[in-house]
């Protein structure tokens, strides 16, 4: 039997339902709803809501209040009692108290020179504000990404970094970014307005490029942490508010600008609202959805820069959890050729603070099954996944009206609506969001204890790469997490790699998907290192085991993975032996 409950069994075990339930609400479900723990969900007026003037229609969330330099020298700026309340109050960025799985992870530098990583943010040469800044965002300990990439990017290279999810990539690079600037702000920026009420162009130092609105609120939040009591002014800007909006931001002056492509492909179109040309740092986030090509006309104007300079200080850094060899090609066109690449664990994987459940649901069962198993666990902050928009519809119809707090998301809703979505799941009470792959990357909301597949991820919705995505919205930065997901005969195509995660990660395999193991039982995983033999002969740089100041050896070796004979795995006294796992010392 699994932890939630279940039988790994037939669809049987978990009751029949009618194929069309009635959608009428029953008291009987109210009252049960209410005894297990689900609180009431809150009614939401949409006609008020959805009103231009209406008194109840809350600002969006890319006009949050972010802190506005007014001093005349100096780098550091008054503190704002108010703002820092605001930013700092929740403690949402503190670390949970399970780290060794994201702690204890085998690094694979490769690159010109050798780094040796930093084991505390205090030895990090960080200004002393972006530590202050650090410290209030209740960071206490520094993760393995981290630890590697913050003296990359302090260093000036280009990087590609690839991590498990939730092991706080997004600080990984915003907070060398920020600290490399300070100071230099009043040299670099762009113009401010002269007089409150004026405009000017914005021309940003830092670039930073998402695939979701969603997952731009939140890098944009953390920068208004990170920037705060700094002369850096973050803004952020994405589809489905009026242009008007980020025109007013945009207007008081940007140094990070954080979107999406199209948004950023309009302004750039409108050289009078927005310049590249002062821009260093550009940062493609959950790199292997952007470098797709669906993204490819946005992406290479966004990366080409339209009107920025031949800056040869100008970096590009690309994060994601997942890099596969097409958009691996794709970022070489870009890259300087001596760019550094940093790969913690096995690219593709996740760590064991997610607890993984399969258990089998016939497709006209799989209701009733999401409905047992929220009865069947405490009530939590709960995230259940659908394939389509119709999917996600008739899953948020059928819990709510069976009376569960629910919300739902997807592409199809206004930007009002899945403002308010998850808003309302950010709230004190448990709800339960029902949404599809828009919320699967990067999205990082507290205590989401529980997520669900109810629909698990086929090759065409993205395979085992999204399901790693979707999952890792649990069990981020040392929290523990647990993931549910409903199989049937539909789902084998992706049972062969399904079953290699749950080994990895020494989770259990349910019956139904034994003869799916390898036969020596062990995971197996294809080593996409190299992208082809005639990228494995191109000269390389692989760091060699030794001395942290020891400058690497030269060696022959894919430009992404490890030589057979060349070990690639970064050491020194702080971070564990050169054949172990990398491990933090404190």
């Amino acid at each position: 039997m699994s932890e939630s409950g279940f039988q790994d069994a037939p669809a049987e075990e978990f009751g029949q339902i009618p194929a069309n339930p009635a959608s009428a609400p029953n008291p009987e479900d109210a009252l049960a709803a209410r005894e297990h723990g689900w609180g009431e969900d809150e009614k939401l007026d949409y006609d008020a809501f959805n009103a231009p003037t209406s008194d109840s229609n809350p600002a969006w969330a890319s006009s949050a209040q972010v802190y506005e330099w007014s001093g005349e020298e100096g780098d550091v700026g008054a503190p704002d009692p108010e703002l820092e309340e605001q930013l700092f109050r929740n403690g949402q960025s503190k670390a949970g108290t399970s780290l060794d799985h994201i702690l204890n992870f085998s690094a694979t530098l490769e690159g010109p020179k050798q780094f040796a990583p930093i084991g505390s943010f205090d030895t990090a040469g960080l200004h002393p504000q972006v530590l202050a800044n650090v410290q209030l965002c209740n960071y206490d300990r520094i993760t393995v990404i981290q630890g590697y990439c913050i003296p990359i990017i302090l260093a000036g290279h280009d990087l590609v970094a690839v991590a498990q999810t939730g092991s706080g990539k997004t600080a990984a690079y915003l907070i060398p970014i920020i600290s490399k600037l300070m100071g230099k702000v009043r040299k670099l920026q762009g113009p401010r307005p002269a007089m409150k009420g004026a405009r000017v162009r914005a021309e940003p130092l830092v670039v930073i490029v998402v695939p979701t609105r969603e997952l731009a609120q939140q890098i944009f939040d953390e920068a208004r942490r990170l920037c705060y009591r700094s002369m850096l002014r973050p803004v952020c800007a994405y589809g489905g508010i009026p242009m008007s909006s980020n025109l007013q931001e945009l207007a008081k002056g940007c140094d990070l600008l954080i979107g999406t492509p199209g948004r950023l492909q309009d302004l750039m179109d409108k050289p009078d609202i927005l310049s590249m040309k002062r821009v260093k740092f550009t940062v493609i986030d959950e790199a292997d959805e952007m470098l797709q090509g669906d993204w490819e006309d946005e992406m290479n104007k966004i990366m080409g820069g339209g009107d920025m300079n031949e800056d040869p200080d100008h970096a590009y850094l690309m994060f994601s959890a997942t890099f596969p060899k097409e958009s691996r090609a794709i970022a070489r066109t870009y890259m300087d050729a001596d760019f550094m690449r940093v790969r913690i664990g096995r690219a593709g994987s996740t760590h064991k603070n997610v607890t993984q459940d399969v258990v089998f649901a016939e497709r006209h069962s799989k209701k009733q099954a999401l409905y047992d198993l929220l009865m069947a666990r405490p009530p939590c902050r709960t995230l259940v996944f659908c394939n389509s928009k119709p999917g996600v519809e008739e899953v948020d119809d059928y819990l709510y009206n069976r009376q569960l707090p629910t919300v739902f998301m997807h592409g199809g809703r206004s930007q009002l609506e899945r403002e308010d979505a998850m808003r309302r799941f950010k709230g004190e009470k448990p709800h339960i969001l029902i949404a599809t792959n828009i919320f699967g990357r990067g999205i990082d909301v507290p205590q989401v204890n529980h997520v669900i597949n109810y629909d698990l991820p086929g090759t065409e919705y993205g395979g085992i790469s999204e399901y790693i995505h979707r999952i890792g919205r649990t069990g981020r930065i040392g929290h523990k997490g647990h993931a549910t997901s409903f199989y049937n005969e539909r789902n084998e195509d992706i049972a062969p790699a399904l079953v290699n995660i749950l080994l990895e990660t020494e989770q259990e395999v349910p019956d139904f998907l034994q003869d799916f193991k390898p036969e020596n039982g062990q995971a197996e995983f294809e080593d996409d290192v190299t992208d082809n033999e005639e990228e494995a002969s191109e000269p390389g740089y692989v760091t060699a085991a030794g001395e942290a100041e020891a400058p690497a050896e030269a060696a022959t070796g894919g430009g992404w993975g490890t030589d057979a004979s060349t070990p690639a795995v970064a050491a020194d006294a702080g971070w564990g032996a050169a054949t172990e796992p990398v491990t933090a010392s404190w």
